[in-house]
């Protein structure tokens, strides 16, 4: 039987969808809430959950009070031993509490649902004493941590059981308020290990600034800037390629935004879901443009939360565009989605054509 610490940052993720980038601090967690914000930690959670249940997994789920856990289980049908509290406002010092309590009962795994900020917090206690994975539910996840999708929790912890094989795994540090400014600030915070589990573990962040990286994206703007059409609504995702649309076309882009474009004129600059879906009703056709994080593959559902199951189902899953130089993919066997629809992302799955190019385009494969 495995022993498992399930720890759960209820506000983890929250501060994506309205366009913060992030959900660091009380002053963010109010601003965040101040524009609609939901907590969507739970969801994550419960789709997670229900995936160990489904497997079967033979495990005893150690665990923190009420939202930072307990709920969690108990609405999963999950036993579990509560051996942790929280205060009024759940904390870092909280989940950090939690895991040290883990710790004293000998657990062989810490799954935590959060984000990298998460992953710092458990990490700062586990060191490399105990593996710790994380179910995706931030907005920055660029730690070598995170399994996929929530939903393959079950199938990493019924391989787990058999192995007990580990791995080293980056956990990043990346500042918020650089990256609400439009600049990825990442510096190793330090080494966990976390299940050897290539096929449920994503990759950790990779970036690619060679030259002819950069000439492979110039293309790729001038082709998406060529082939606009007109009285058409361009919802922009983040990224350096993407942005080479936008300046291609002489218009300002932020790099970590999601940026509205028609008719060869910045509609909607750093949208926020709801922004997105205002500007959507009544304009007539919209398309998506999107580019997957290098190493990871993930188009959707990594740092462009904006850009929700709402927005997409609104646009069309046949309207959205993917480009990628080919130098990404290089380095990107798949690409993969993680919206938190499964019905949406199963839309994505199978083969895609990528924009890799000027009247270029390549067909790969969506896990």
């Amino acid at each position: 039987m495995l022993r498992i610490g399930f720890v759960v940052n209820p506000v983890a993720g929250m501060g994506g969808p309205v366009g913060l980038k992030g959900t660091d601090g009380e002053e963010t967690l109010r601003k965040a809430v101040s524009r609609g914000a939901r907590a969507r930690a739970f969801d994550r959670a419960e789709a997670a959950l229900r995936s160990v249940a489904e497997a079967r997994v033979d495990a005893m789920f150690l665990t923190c009070e009420g939202g930072m856990g307990e709920d969690s289980l108990k609405a999963s049908g999950t036993h579990c031993d509560v051996v942790s509290g929280h205060g009024d406002v759940t904390s870092a010092a909280d989940t950090r509490a939690a895991v040290r309590a883990f710790i004293s009962k000998g657990v062989d795994l810490v799954v935590f649902v959060g984000g990298d900020g998460t992953a710092r917090d458990v990490l700062l206690e586990t060191g490399t004493r105990v593996a710790i994975v994380g179910v995706p539910s931030g907005v920055k996840m660029h730690s070598a941590v995170f399994i996929n999708t929530p939903e393959e929790l079950g199938e990493l912890l019924l391989a787990f059981q058999l192995s007990k094989s580990v791995k080293e795994a980056e956990v990043m540090d990346v500042d918020e308020e650089s990256f609400r400014g439009g600049a990825v600030r990442a510096r190793l915070f330090g080494v966990a290990l976390t299940p050897d589990d290539s096929e449920h573990v994503q990759a950790g962040k990779q970036s690619y600034s060679s030259g002819t990286a950069s000439d492979e994206a110039d293309e790729i703007g001038q082709y998406i800037a060529d082939t606009m059409e007109s009285r058409v609504t361009y919802v922009i995702g983040p990224g350096g390629t993407t942005a080479r649309i936008a300046r291609t076309m002489g218009l300002p882009k932020t790099l970590l935004g999601v940026d509205l474009y028609r008719d060869g004129a910045l509609v909607r600059e750093d949208a926020s879901e709801a922004q997105i879906l205002e500007e959507l009703r009544g304009s007539g056709e919209a398309r998506i443009v999107v580019s997957p994080i290098g190493a990871q593959g993930f188009f959707f559902g990594r740092g462009n939360q904006q850009i929700s199951p709402e927005v997409i189902r609104a646009v069309g899953a046949r309207n959205v565009i993917v480009v990628s130089t080919p130098s990404k993919l290089a380095g990107t066997p798949v690409l993969r989605v993680d919206t938190g629809d499964r019905a949406l992302d199963d839309c994505f799955r199978g083969k895609l054509k990528a924009v890799t190019g000027y009247k270029r385009k390549r067909l790969v494969d969506v896990a």
